[in-house]
């Protein structure tokens, strides 16, 4: 059989049906593109960190990072202690005299970060260092005000009160520029019993606080609606969200909601269909994030509480039933806390040294399940999660930036091969890589650089530019080079 030239094709579908059956799918194509938009390019903060809003300050930021600094000093003093707490692979070859630490810590801390790359070590004394760096200079990236678990039920007239407070003092943070860069309220959830007193708080601090500042909320401003069941809650807090911005003359849209998910009808309603789009969907565009709640959600899977913890098998499920309802929406998705503080049990001033060692070893233990938990977050695609003590910050920082780190130079490696062969599928090693890998190995670089692991100088060892890896899309660059080169 002879082969057909090009020119000589002949083609069999008549323009009529072909235009018609575009058409109809160029509709259905935006309607879907609609609802999943893909991920937003503003930055998510990795953690948030919930208090009480009866202990809440202008200045809470800078209280937490100095008490998580004073830890962080206490208990991991130098990179090498650092390493061996978290189990950080390679530990066991670092120097352990503090002579020999100190020298290697000065010979490493002269060379340029390519450089010191190459020697053992590195990774620990980075992370350490990149650790100390953030508790010093931004510790807190995210504070919720809480009102609910945090707060507790109390009389009226005192939450009432706490709220007035509440907002007077975040007037006062931010005319002082000492707030985190997102920050937010928990109200109380709006069940059958609470909802009244979730509507009034909402309505004390929001109305007190405009009123402080000349009608101005903070930057990342959100409101967090805790024990979601229906729809209909969400659909509640939406509407006065409207009455608020309608009662202060504020845009439309400028309240934000944050939705969490701890309940079992919140993963699965009574008609059998996972709740959560339809959750999502019932706040009107107001919904940015899904938070996890790790004990009311296992306690509502009639989980005893020596097991409620974040590696339960319970947890993972709920995981991955918001990562696939959630996956593509732009929502923002953060897993919860671990329950075990890292906190001494001796305190105060002239403690022997029997106390002081059970002290390291009751935090470093706690550091480490913290760290683990983190670990397994991030692995499941978890890149935010909550933090309850300012003790905990340091395992945050620790757990995010190694989990980033250790990966950067494989992670470049290949990136650069699969560019440079123009997203061929490639077997470099003995690791097949194809278009999906290509953005799985580009979504890497992306929560690297959100996170602050590494920089965006440090994506360029990819081969690709800053605005290309801001597009966010594999696709999108493999696009644009092709268009490039024709």
């Amino acid at each position: 059989m002879s082969k057909i030239k090009y020119q000589e094709m002949k083609l069999s579908i008549p323009e009529e049906a072909h235009n018609k059956v575009v058409k109809d799918l160029q509709k259905a194509n935006r309607a879907f593109q609609k609802k999943y938009p893909g991920d937003k390019h503003a930055r998510q903060p990795v953690h948030t960190v919930y208090g009480g809003a009866d202990l809440f300050t202008h200045n809470i930021a800078q209280k937490l990072g100095k008490a998580a600094l004073n830890s962080f000093n206490t208990y991991a003093p130098n990179f090498s202690v650092f390493a061996r707490v978290y189990d950080l692979p390679g530990w066991e070859g670092l120097p352990k005299e503090l002579d020999a630490i100190q020298k290697t810590a000065s010979e490493l801390s002269q060379m340029a970060t390519p450089d010191r790359r190459k020697y053992m070590g590195w990774l620990h004394y980075e992370v350490y260092c990149k650790v100390l760096h953030k508790l010093e200079t931004e510790p807190v990236e995210d504070f919720r005000i809480d009102f609910e678990d945090g707060f507790g039920n109390r009389s009226d007239e005192e939450e009432d009160n706490t709220a007035i407070n509440a907002a007077i003092e975040t007037a006062k943070g931010m005319h002082e520029s000492t707030l985190p860069p997102f920050i937010g309220i928990r109200i109380k959830p709006f069940t059958e019993d609470l909802k009244e007193r979730g509507i009034r708080t909402l309505d004390i601090y929001v109305s007190t606080l405009l009123q402080t500042t000349g009608g101005k909320l903070p930057d990342n401003f959100v409101v967090m609606l805790p024990k979601v069941t229906i729809p209909n809650q969400v659909t509640a807090l939406a509407k006065l969200f409207d009455a608020l911005e309608d009662a202060n003359d504020l845009t439309n849209g400028t309240f934000n909601m944050e939705i969490m998910v701890e309940t079992t009808q919140s993963i699965m309603s009574s008609e059998g269909k996972n709740s959560l789009m339809e959750i999502v969907k019932a706040s009107k565009g107001r919904c940015i994030a899904c938070h996890f709640g790790t004990y009311d959600y296992t306690a509502s899977c009639n989980i005893t509480a020596k097991y409620q913890t974040m590696a339960h098998p319970v947890c993972d499920f709920a995981h991955h039933m918001t990562r696939v309802a959630l996956g593509g929406t732009g929502i923002w998705l953060s897993d919860g806390a671990t329950n075990v503080m890292p906190v001494g049990p001796h305190r105060g001033n002239g403690l022997n040294q029997e106390q002081l060692v059970e002290n390291a070893r009751v935090v470093h233990r706690a550091w480490k399940m913290g760290y683990d938990h983190i670990r397994h977050s991030l692995w499941n695609g978890f890149y935010q999660g909550w933090d309850l003590n300012p003790a905990q910050l340091p395992t945050r920082y620790a757990a995010v930036y190694s989990f980033f780190l250790e990966s950067y130079e494989d992670a470049a490696d290949r990136l650069r091969r699969f560019v440079d062969r123009a997203a061929q599928a490639t077997l470099t090693g003995d690791v097949f890589d194809d278009a999906a890998t290509g953005q799985g190995l580009l979504n890497y670089f992306l929560s690297a650089v959100n996170c602050g692991a590494i920089t965006e100088e440090d994506t360029k060892i990819t081969g690709l530019t800053l605005d290309e890896i801001r597009s966010r899309s594999f696709l999108k660059i493999l696009e644009g080079r092709r268009k490039n080169s024709s």
